[in-house]
């Protein structure tokens, strides 16, 4: 797929994400997907799969925001398979903390959907408001 597509299809993604269409998000994961955390934290590692990925990380994670994360596209930046999207989100916790963190994901997309996901992100503040 050409670069612009890729773009649109992230784009895509986290308009979805932000109007809480989850099945149009999920439906732009590949089962296959290889997404990793990077950092030490207790939402950190790597995820194998999309059931997994819900299992383990995007279960948890959203088990403790009151309304997920809203998602704000600063930039998208577009080579071959990869997209990169730097992102700032803002989301509470259950018990009212603010959890507002800034985002850099590269993303490979096959076939219009994501099959690799390495996010980087503020890991102190994952800690102090989500462990």
């Amino acid at each position: 797929m050409s670069t612009m597509k890729n773009k649109e299809i992230v784009h895509k993604f986290y308009e979805a994400g932000n109007s809480g269409d989850m099945d149009t998000c999920f439906d732009l994961i590949s089962e296959n997907i290889k997404w990793t955390n990077i950092g030490t934290t207790s939402f950190s590692g790597r995820f194998n799969g999309k059931e997994e990925l819900i299992e383990k990380l995007l279960g948890p994670l959203f088990g403790q925001l009151k309304a997920g994360i809203f998602m704000h596209v600063n930039q998208l930046i577009a080579e071959g398979d990869y997209v990169v999207a730097h992102t700032s989100g803002t989301a509470e916790t259950l018990d009212g903390r603010s959890y507002n963190n800034t985002y850099c994901w590269i993303i490979r997309l096959r076939n219009g959907k994501f099959t690799e996901v390495t996010e980087f992100a503020d890991t102190e503040l994952i800690s102090s408001a989500l462990n």
